[in-house]
């Protein structure tokens, strides 16, 4: 069975985790699943999508959709109905290899990490076009979901400012009258500073620099290795190159430096207030671009480094937004950014204001 008539297909997929969520036009949640993360950069935008595809399937299959078993798999056709945010209305289900796929959905609202760049948006947008599972297709940076789910559903406010910290960072803004302000957030190479990962290889910096004597002594030294059974930063250092301990393990750094910081430990507390000084320059430049400057603001605080309301690194972050951007009014957003993604395409299918209270309550 599809579900053209009135579901929208919800994708927020980050560095991490992709959540997805199928909703009707009445903000009923009819289904949702959760899978890893999207990350076209190392495996290519077909593979990527390809990942997203196993998760959407769960989605549709607990929502109903009897075609959800072929979601999975690339087109048949290479390229049907790719570019424009319209897939065909007709056809045999979706891998079986005969034509264009049936739509299951009536849109896909899809607010990805890694979709950075203008090009970057434009090649997934295609590809998840390409698999025909929704009528039409919305991708956007997963920065948008955020701010959609901070901003009223009444249209009261239309501007505002996004600003992620989670795996990295990221911030983006619009005035409300169609203007848009991005930054391309692709880590050091475009100028960015921190995230979890950010944070974890500086901390592991800083902790080999105060063991081997080349910088100044902080308790990360001790308390990074000691959170993974060693006694050295050395001997982490070792099992990270040799592949004993794996890379993506480095994450778990990032928490033991708020701790350490915390504990009044002078470099841990510079590194989280850098990361705080780092988020109020991005939201300073982007209010700044859309002319926001001098206007009553929200700044919606989302990712799950920002989201947690650290002590040191939220009060650090108010107190020089008031100073830099005193008209803004920071907010965080604790709702998951998959609201985000629904919210979008409610707004996209005209759906009754209602039916967004209804989809916010089930994520409240």
């Amino acid at each position: 069975m599809g579900l053209t008539t009135s579901a929208c297909l919800a994708i927020d997929a980050g560095n991490t985790k992709t959540d997805v969520a199928v909703v009707d036009i009445g903000g009923t949640v009819l289904g949702r699943a959760r899978g890893g993360g999207f990350r076209p950069p190392a495996v290519g935008v077909e593979a990527a999508v390809d990942g997203l595809g196993t998760t959407v399937a769960k989605a549709l299959a607990a929502a109903g959709a009897g075609a959800a078993a072929g979601v999975a798999a690339r087109p048949a056709v290479p390229g049907a109905g790719a570019g424009t945010g319209t897939a065909p209305d007709s056809g045999p289900a979706p891998g079986t290899g005969a034509g264009p796929p049936v739509p299951l959905v009536a849109h896909v609202s899809a607010c990805l990490a890694n979709a950075d760049l203008p090009s970057e948006e434009r090649a997934v947008t295609a590809a998840l076009t390409a698999r025909g599972w929704g009528r039409t297709t919305y991708v956007a940076n997963d920065t948008f979901a955020i701010l959609r789910a901070g901003l009223p559903d009444d249209g009261s406010v239309q501007h505002g400012i996004a600003v992620v910290c989670g795996a990295g960072v990221n911030c983006a803004g619009q005035d409300g009258e169609g203007g848009t302000h991005r930054f391309p957030a692709l880590g050091r190479l475009s100028g960015d500073f921190g995230g979890g990962g950010g944070l974890a290889e500086e901390a592991l910096w800083f902790a080999a620099r105060a063991e081997d004597g080349r910088g100044e002594d902080t308790r990360l030294a001790r308390e990074v290795p000691w959170h993974y059974g060693l006694t050295s930063v050395y001997a982490l250092i070792e099992a990270l190159h040799l592949g004993d301990l794996p890379r993506a393990r480095m994450h778990e750094i990032t928490p033991v430096l708020f701790q350490v910081a915390a504990g009044g430990d002078p470099v841990a507390r510079a590194l989280v207030e850098r990361q705080a000084d780092e988020l109020v320059s991005m939201v300073r430049v982007g209010l700044t671009r859309l002319g926001l400057l001098e206007r009553a603001t929200p700044v919606f605080l989302g990712g799950s480094v920002a989201a947690a309301r650290h002590p040191l690194l939220h009060d650090h972050f108010t107190r020089q937004l008031a100073v830099h951007a005193p008209k803004a009014v920071p907010e965080v957003v604790t709702a998951p950014p998959v609201l985000g993604s629904a919210l979008l395409g409610l707004d996209a299918a005209g759906a009754p204001q209602a039916s967004r209270a209804r989809l916010r309550a089930h994520y409240a």
